[in-house]
């Protein structure tokens, strides 16, 4: 009997399996983005007060711990699978996010960022493993922009919902809604989450140490990437609203900081389908995948050199306008490299590629974390925005000109992932 109606049936559930990935992925950004917000609200400064300094040091405590952890999410997940791993690091996370209503000071509030860090590393390893998984090699931009696109609208929806929940129910509220949420998420995946059709026939593929990887000219030049690029993102996520609030002078009122500070997380939502649209598109029509992915990581990354004159203008609007402009280019950049991993390595070393690459995003969030915190409290906002616009351009030309072709790497050629 032919199993055409199966893998037809399987090929559906694709897009509720990345949806479960995108709904995790918008948890993971509302999760990590309640301690920038409470941070402008008076009542939370009155409870445990955080200079611009410390919240850096906070900041690189989260993106430390968040580093340790994906150079061992990813060989985990790969290990047991994506829906344990999936719903172990879900799990972990909404408690960690709970567990910040108990801090009563800096060493407190510094664990909890370190816990939460470790849970959070997990999402993006899980995700790109669903991703080399379910999806043939001309849909994983797309996919990749959708699943990627909830840490946009996580921290669009993060002003609405947090600043309405602080001023509604205190600060302690949104850090006990979001991690029940998260609870909730990981009980649904549990019981929804399946296999792929076919995934379990033929030989299994051997898992691939993560010290192989790493001897690689691809591993090593895409996690030194990372290093540059992601911090920028990072910045917009976590410093935005002390930016509007000190720079600009915006109130911590839905109104004000609420409408404001959504508006680069929904230029990157839209930039994150764009640029796996486009780049999806451009496969379609018979561009080489290596030049597609490329051309559309370089065309999204120069945008980010808005970010130079974002700072240099006293306008409000225009600022935000250069903020979004730069929040844009990245989701579309990433968009592309989320694919990255599933082009060179096998399907059964995805997430280990993934958690390895993220291991440079998360040490340089944390160096660049603290440094930024550094010196907005000396210097001001000027030169760290300035760092932010030069930072894209040096990941670009590794990925331009480092990386080397995007096709199976030879020595895992045998157990390559095919389209």
């Amino acid at each position: 009997m032919s199993s055409t109606p199966a893998i037809s049936a399987s090929l559906r559930l694709r897009w509720i399996m990345i949806s479960f990935a995108f709904s995790a992925t918008v948890l993971n950004y509302l999760d990590r983005q309640i301690l920038s917000f409470v941070k402008a609200s008076p009542e939370f400064q009155q409870a445990v007060p955080v200079s611009d300094e410390l919240f850096g040091i906070l900041n690189a405590c989260f993106m430390g711990a968040y580093a340790l952890a994906n150079g061992l999410s990813g060989p985990l997940i790969d290990r047991v699978g994506t829906k344990i791993g999936y719903a172990a690091c879900m799990v972990w996370w909404s408690l960690a996010g709970i567990a910040h209503i108990f801090a009563r000071g800096p060493w407190s509030l510094g664990a909890c960022r370190v816990a939460l860090g470790l849970g959070e590393a997990g999402n993006w390893p899980a995700a790109a493993k669903l991703v080399g998984e379910w999806f043939p090699s001309h849909e994983r931009a797309l996919a990749s922009g959708i699943f990627n696109s909830g840490a946009s609208i996580g921290a669009i929806l993060s002003p609405l919902l947090i600043v309405w929940m602080v001023n509604s129910w205190g600060w302690r509220s949104a850090f006990v809604v979001m991690g029940g949420l998260g609870l909730v998420w990981a009980a649904a995946w549990w019981l929804v989450y399946r296999s792929p059709a076919g995934a379990d026939a033929g030989p299994r593929e051997p898992r691939i140490p993560a010290g192989q990887l790493l001897r690689t000219r691809f591993m090593l030049t895409f996690t030194l990437s990372k290093f540059f690029m992601d911090p920028v993102w990072y910045f917009i996520a976590f410093w935005f609203p002390s930016f509007l609030s000190e720079v600009h002078g915006v109130r911590f009122t839905m109104q004000d900081m609420g409408w404001k500070a959504m508006i680069p997380f929904i230029a990157a939502a839209v930039g994150n389908v764009a640029g796996g649209a486009a780049t999806g598109q451009l496969i379609r029509r018979g561009l080489p995948v290596n030049h597609a992915r490329k051309a559309g990581a370089a065309l999204f990354a120069l945008l980010m050199v808005g970010m130079i004159p974002a700072i240099l203008t006293s306008h409000l609007g225009l600022a935000i306008a250069l903020v979004s402009l730069a929040a844009f280019g990245y989701a579309g950049y990433t968009a592309n490299t989320l694919a990255f991993p599933p082009e060179v390595f096998p399907k059964s070393a995805i997430a280990s590629a993934w958690g390895l690459a993220s291991v440079g995003s998360g040490l340089g969030g944390m160096l660049f974390s603290y440094l930024s915190g550094y010196l907005v409290q000396r210097v001001g906002y000027t030169p760290v925005f300035i760092g932010y616009g030069i930072f894209p351009l040096i990941a670009l030309a590794l990925v331009l000109w480092g990386l080397g072709p995007l096709r199976p790497h030879p020595r895992f050629s045998a157990s390559a992932s095919t389209p």
